[in-house]
């Protein structure tokens, strides 16, 4: 999977198209991410002994890796992810800049 946590990515369709945000949670074995701030959704929480009060919270929920670009922090333009071979290691970089993610 070539996004991971901590990545700044793009929704690039649905009701979410055009929000910007950080990958809160990567799920490879269903190839889908948690992004902070898209594709809320509003959930109910019970009282209980510390929360007196019942609420409606939004909370983030997954979205198919293909609905998403990731942004470079170098260009800041939305990009696909590279790999490059430095020696014995293998990095990620921007196919537009060619900067490492």
């Amino acid at each position: 999977m070539k996004i991971k946590k901590g990545d700044k990515v793009k929704v690039i369709s649905g009701v979410s198209r055009g929000k910007v945000g950080v990958v809160l949670r990567a799920y490879p074995e269903t190839m889908t991410v948690t992004v902070e701030g898209a594709n809320l959704v509003k959930k109910r929480v019970r009282p209980t002994q510390q929360n007196q009060k019942g609420e409606v919270v939004s909370v983030p929920r997954p979205i198919k890796i293909e609905k998403v670009a990731l942004l470079c922090p170098s260009c800041g333009k939305e990009t696909r992810v590279g790999y490059k071979v430095n020696e014995a290691t293998k990095v990620r970089i921007c196919r537009k800049c060619s900067a490492q993610l």
